[in-house]
């Protein structure tokens, strides 16, 4: 099962590589993960996206929740979240196929960023399916490169 996990954490070297080193010795997957500073410079959110068991996920997120730099921890996979992913996607283009991949772009509200004369590149900001339907369709173009931020996340509401 898939679980999205979010940690608030001091923001000081060495954090994220302890958490990743946990996630490890447990045997668990690391799928993605984002950091980055939230309202606060000396605090950052790390959001982690695994597939483990719920119990498995659980002992992981209780040894983390005893260290030192976490300060607070859980899985918004139990939980209604707003989540986000964001891709830039740089496709072969021709003459022939220009105007089909712009249409692409519109349908999936995709922003084009750069344009070539062989490529064009485009960034959407989406729930992960969406980003994926844009990746399986923009394929049989010839995607040149792509780069994807890994899951963001919040809970809904005001929890």
């Amino acid at each position: 099962m898939r679980h999205t996990i979010s940690a608030l954490v001091q923001n000081k070297p060495g954090v994220l590589a302890a958490l990743a080193l946990s996630f490890q010795q447990h045997g668990i997957n690391i799928r993605s993960i984002s950091c980055a500073e939230t309202e606060r410079e000396d605090v950052s959110r790390m959001i982690i996206c695994v597939e483990a068991q719920a119990d498995d996920v659980r002992a992981i997120t209780e040894e983390i929740q005893s260290k030192e730099f976490v300060l607070r921890m859980e899985d918004l996979s139990e939980q209604d979240l707003m989540d986000r992913e964001l891709v830039m996607i740089k496709v072969r283009i021709t003459k022939d196929t220009v105007s089909q991949i712009l249409q692409i772009f519109e349908v999936f509200r995709a922003n084009v960023i750069d344009m070539g004369n062989e490529t064009i590149s485009a960034e959407l900001s989406a729930p992960q399916g969406k980003v994926a339907g844009l990746i399986r369709t923009l394929a049989p173009h010839g995607i040149q490169s792509l780069s994807r931020t890994g899951l963001i996340a919040l809970s809904r509401g005001d929890a």
